[in-house]
């Protein structure tokens, strides 16, 4: 009917997924902003954790002005295809969805600072997509690479549900799972919107303030 969005397909199974292809995505070593690399191994005393938000171009800026956090890195994350394209990772059939890699100090930033970057500016009622940003490889994911991680993300998914339920939005449909590989994206999306300083964001409204 007119008017009406289509509901997005859901995340593709493993074997429906593009084949992609041995060989990394070349992308420079070197945070465009910060002068900090954002391929590992990073420092011993560091954490990492990854969120996707939607089209990661604002996501990842939210994440890099945060003190503490070391790094960061535009990719794609949770699917299947190795070292997807970005041409790839568009048409839904890599299982990835958008993300940021976000590389952090545990001792000057704690996971609630970044948890509450992570819900506050993004839509985590949206299903498979963030605005007008429709499709899989739009979704919103907490990708912990630690059991502690993926625990507080459980209970800030749930502290903020809480909260959206008060205020009348909808139901929670981020994804939150073991970070599994991180396949950093082609250099022209590292740090975008410093390169870019007008280019687009759907990023930076909130619905309700997580603490």
């Amino acid at each position: 009917m007119f008017g009406l969005r289509r509901t997005p397909a859901p995340v593709p199974s493993p074997e429906d997924c593009l084949p992609g292809r041995p060989d990394a995505i070349p992308t420079s070593d070197v945070h465009f902003v910060t002068g900090r690399p954002i391929h590992g191994p990073f420092p011993a005393n560091m954490d990492t954790i990854v969120f996707g938000m939607g089209c990661f171009w604002g996501a990842e800026r939210l994440f890099w002005q945060v003190p503490g956090v070391y790094t960061t890195a535009a990719g794609y994350a949770g699917g299947t295809t190795p070292n997807p394209t970005y041409q790839e990772t568009c048409t839904s059939m890599t299982g990835h969805t958008e993300a940021v890699l976000v590389v952090f100090d545990p001792d000057e930033v704690n996971l609630q600072a970044l948890f509450k970057v992570f819900w506050e500016n993004h839509d985590p009622t949206q299903y498979m997509g963030q605005g007008n940003d429709i499709g899989s490889q739009y979704r919103t994911a907490i990708y912990g690479t630690t059991e502690a991680q993926l625990e507080a993300g459980r209970e800030s998914l749930v502290s903020y549900q809480s909260k959206l339920d008060e205020s009348g939005f909808g139901q929670i449909t981020t994804e939150i799972a073991p970070a599994r590989e991180f396949y950093h994206a082609e250099e022209v999306h590292q740090q975008y919107l410093a390169k870019i300083p007008n280019g687009y964001c759907n990023h930076g409204f909130c619905q309700v303030s997580y603490n």
